[in-house]
């Protein structure tokens, strides 16, 4: 039986580390929960899982109640829950300074920003701290156009980049039509071969029509008014969309040829997620901004941030950069992301990641796909994989709202956390997941498929 330090670590969870059962305080959780406005959700009909608490890749509920967490909550938990280390790091900054304003100087603060540098490719200066991905891509944005002078921004349809005024607008689903209310955003559509755009039949042919279509967007657009290229290195909620071999690189020199500032969205990639501190790092792209939160802490304390490079740092050494926030560089935030990067760094934990992705999840979820007839492709890499369901392999016709709904409720009966986006099943564990946990997981998403 593992303690319960050891179990936060390994991504372990026993009985021994639940607390008492109280159903009791699960129904008073889901009464008090009725006066919380849930985001993205019509609120007559939620019925919201309680979690009490959690330990390494698993969850509880009051009653005892034990999940096998395959969602990391938002593709978020990265280190696991409640890691002694970053819990320890917060407490022990909480005891010095719980806060200070951003224009001050504070250790932490400083700390935090050379353990994220140190993981960052080169050419990186400095870090603008922010308070979560969202206002991370809103302030990558702003610095872009002044540096430039221009306005627009180019991202893709299948994206996701946070819900403030551009980053929600930068977004491509449909999240950004009610709240289009920023200006100068254009969209392209990115590589997807499942489901290509561009007719192609092969990566190296999607890549290629692909950036042949952002090509042409800059040209018809003006190059001359374009200030950035924002894309996720990997979109994640559009569907863990590993791009191409190429597709990267081919951006990265576009936006070189144009001068237009490519801006990278690490937010939901970063941190060993694709098995790598930071994802574009294995596609050979430049970028001159890199945007992070999620897995810089594990959302323990709401933190994020901007890879800075050093001639768009440069450019606002003897400008003011007009962009702040009251949080920005919150000790315990940082405090948390120093213990996270340190225990990350000491644990081995993103070659994990990279290791459950090549010898478990990779090959298990491919299983998958060659057992049942519903899968119509398997996509992702270190601990960030999609399974695409279909009703009809030969049509990849998608698996109805309805299907997704009752594999998402057989899963949690089955004592699963999953994911569920469209018609999609995301396994995204934490980094610290076992294999023998992520065995575990994949025995029980096959049952389930098997029911469908």
């Amino acid at each position: 039986m593992s303690s319960p330090e050891t179990a936060a670590v390994t991504g372990e969870a026993d009985a021994a580390d639940v607390p008492g059962r109280d159903e009791d305080l699960d129904a008073l959780t889901r009464r008090l929960d009725r006066q919380v406005l849930h985001s993205w959700s019509a609120q007559a009909s939620l019925n919201p899982l309680v979690i009490a608490g959690g330990a390494g890749s698993r969850v509880w509920d009051h009653a005892g109640r034990t999940l096998l967490d395959l969602s990391s909550q938002l593709v978020n938990t990265n280190i696991g829950h409640q890691h002694p280390a970053v819990v320890a790091g917060i407490k022990a900054q909480a005891d010095v300074l719980t806060t200070a304003a951003p224009a001050n100087a504070v250790l932490v603060r400083g700390r935090a920003a050379q353990a994220v540098l140190r993981h960052a490719p080169e050419g990186f200066a400095k870090v603008f701290f922010t308070n979560a991905g969202a206002d991370a891509n809103e302030n990558a944005i702003r610095m872009a156009r002044l540096v430039t002078g221009r306005e627009k921004v180019v991202s893709h349809y299948r994206s996701y980049h946070g819900n403030t005024g551009a980053a929600i607008v930068a977004t491509g689903d449909w999240r950004r039509m009610p709240n289009e209310y920023a200006r100068g955003h254009v969209h392209v559509f990115g590589p997807y071969l499942y489901r290509s755009e561009f007719w192609a039949t092969t990566p190296q042919e999607e890549s290629e029509r692909a950036l042949r279509h952002l090509r042409r967007t800059i040209e018809a657009e003006g190059p001359g008014t374009i200030a950035a290229i924002l894309l996720e290195t990997i979109p994640g909620t559009a569907g863990v969309l590993v791009p191409p071999p190429g597709y990267l690189a081919g951006v990265g020199a576009l936006a070189r040829e144009h001068g237009i500032v490519l801006i990278l969205d690490e937010v939901m990639a970063g941190f060993g997620r694709a098995g790598d501190w930071f994802a574009h790092t294995a596609d050979g792209v430049a970028a001159d901004l890199v945007t992070f939160a999620k897995g810089v802490n594990s959302g323990y304390v709401p933190a994020g941030g901007v890879l800075v490079s050093e001639p768009i740092a440069a450019a606002f050494d003897e400008r003011v950069f007009p962009g702040g926030l009251t949080y920005s560089g919150h000790p315990l935030a940082m405090a948390s992301i120093v213990a996270t990067i340190e225990a990350m760094e000491r644990e081995g934990i993103v070659e994990h990641a990279a290791a459950i992705g090549a010898d478990v999840l990779g090959p298990g979820l491919a299983a998958l796909a060659e057992r049942h007839d519903v899968v119509g492709e398997v996509r992702g890499r270190g601990v960030f994989w999609a399974v695409e369901l279909v009703a009809d392999r030969a049509t990849r016709e998608p698996l109805p709202a309805s299907a997704m709904g009752a594999l998402k409720k057989d899963l949690v009966a089955r004592g699963v956390l999953p994911m569920v986006a469209e018609n999609r099943l995301h396994v995204v564990p934490p980094c610290v997941i076992t294999p023998d946990e992520a065995r575990e997981g994949l025995a029980i998403i096959d049952d389930a498929l098997a029911a469908l």
